[in-house]
């Protein structure tokens, strides 16, 4: 395969040319093969297959065991709980081993891992642990492993790149649920977890063997260049990273954000069911959201190249709090409907795009994966308490006008920590410090 120098060290606006205005297609050329690898990865990684995937199972599996729904919802939680102890294991198993060899073996994990859900019994306490190994089996499969792999391809056209990676989830959400009903129709509830170990087996492996593989010069690993102390990759140490204000400002900011959408992705079509919508006009206007959140990657990502992208993030992270006040006060209308599902669709896209992107912008790609980890971690942390905390809120209200404004909260508050983080830092050679 073609191999080329890696990107130079990202720019600072204060000490370089401008940022670049015409699309270069030279990264393009030379990375594309690493593009397909993570937009794939990205799309089939465990969190994408349980979160699009598992809900055309619920219904099956509550047929099979009599389970009532929102236990069943509640195994979503401890499949997030077990990503937060992958992420950390995950940043660590980067460094030391490489991210190819990481990623190999956790897909065949995770593959057998869905054929061992098919021997679930009686005990919902067997589908909630078999969710919290799948979240750990799966750490080389997190979104983490995939932006590591495109940051190291990518400097001018980092957001786009990242952006069309993130878009495997939208692929996901357009063609897993309807995989995985015909699988279960056709067969039964088993056959929803046997579709996902094929698609692991079938798709992700042959492509991360054949094409995951680091520019020429670098190395994933710590015993690539870095272990030698000749590493030209800037950026901080996880320690500086730990010490510094704006990684904890980011990382509060898209926790909320993250939190937003959570809770409007999984309430939106009751919420409309609320209004008055038959589930079938209600399913239909959420489809625009798959739609809006590409839509939202690729713009926001393209423009994070080309603009200050905190402030990008921002605005793109404001839309679905306007959405939320649509839902809330907005007429019955399926046109105003399907704007106010769009907006929130754009702030979803836009999420993982920019994290990704922000935290190798201000941290550099020195010790990325540990940083980025230790921000899924969070993340996703927030992500499995969501579930809780708008169950409550609902109880306690007995509607959705407690989501809905938590929802606004988080819309609001989120996008203006991000217009805290200031100007990019320039990076002095690594291991010799770093300016943050």
């Amino acid at each position: 395969m073609t191999t080329a120098q890696p990107p130079s060290t990202p720019a600072s606006p204060a000490t370089s040319a401008p940022l670049p205005s015409a699309f270069d297609l030279q990264e393009f050329k030379l990375g594309w093969r690493a593009l397909c690898v993570a937009l794939v990865g990205n799309g089939t990684g465990v969190a994408a297959l349980l979160l699009y995937g598992y809900g055309a199972m619920v219904v099956p599996l509550q047929e099979a065991f009599g389970w009532e729904r929102s236990a069943l919802q509640a195994a979503m939680s401890f499949m997030f709980g077990g990503t937060v102890i992958a992420a950390q294991l995950a940043g660590w198993l980067i460094l030391r081993h490489g991210a190819r060899i990481v990623a190999t073996l956790s897909v065949l994990a995770l593959a057998a891992g869905f054929m061992g859900m098919t021997c679930l019994r009686d005990s919902i306490w067997a589908l909630y642990l078999g969710f919290a190994c799948l979240g750990i089996l799966g750490l080389g499969t997190l979104h983490l492993t995939w932006t590591q792999l495109v940051n190291s391809w990518f400097d001018r056209n980092r957001g786009l790149a990242l952006a069309i990676t993130l878009c495997g989830s939208g692929i996901a959400a357009a063609v897993l649920p309807a995989l995985v009903t015909w699988s279960v129709t056709r067969w039964d509830w088993r056959a929803g977890f046997l579709a996902m170990a094929a698609i692991l087996l079938l798709l992700t492996l042959p492509l991360v063997l054949m094409w995951m593989q680091a520019p020429a010069g670098t190395s994933f690993a710590r015993n690539g260049p870095a272990a030698s102390g000749t590493s030209t990759e800037p950026g901080v140490t996880f320690r500086q990273g730990l010490h510094s204000g704006k990684f904890w400002r980011c990382n509060v900011a898209l926790v909320l954000a993250v939190s937003g959408v959570v809770a409007m992705v999984t309430n939106t079509i009751p919420v409309m069911r609320d209004k008055g919508l038959t589930a079938g006009e209600a399913s239909q206007i959420f489809g625009g959201f798959g739609v809006s959140l590409i839509v939202g990657r690729i713009v926001v990502g393209y423009l994070a190249d080309r603009v200050w992208a905190p402030g990008i993030a921002a605005l793109a992270l404001l839309l679905p709090g306007a959405g939320c006040l649509i839902l809330a006060y907005g007429s019955h209308d399926r046109a105003i409907l399907l704007l106010a599902v769009a907006m929130i669709g754009v702030g979803a896209g836009a999420e993982y795009d920019v994290a990704s992107f922000l935290i190798a912008k201000y941290f550099g790609m020195r010790e990325y994966s540990r940083l980025f980890g230790a921000h899924t971690g969070l993340i996703t942390i927030g992500a499995s308490l969501t579930p809780l905390l708008v169950g409550a809120l609902y109880k306690l209200s007995g509607s959705y006008d407690g989501l809905l404004a938590y929802a606004v909260i988080c819309f609001t508050v989120g996008p203006l920590l991000l217009l805290t983080l200031g100007r990019y830092p320039t990076f002095a050679p690594a291991f010799d410090g770093a300016s943050n």
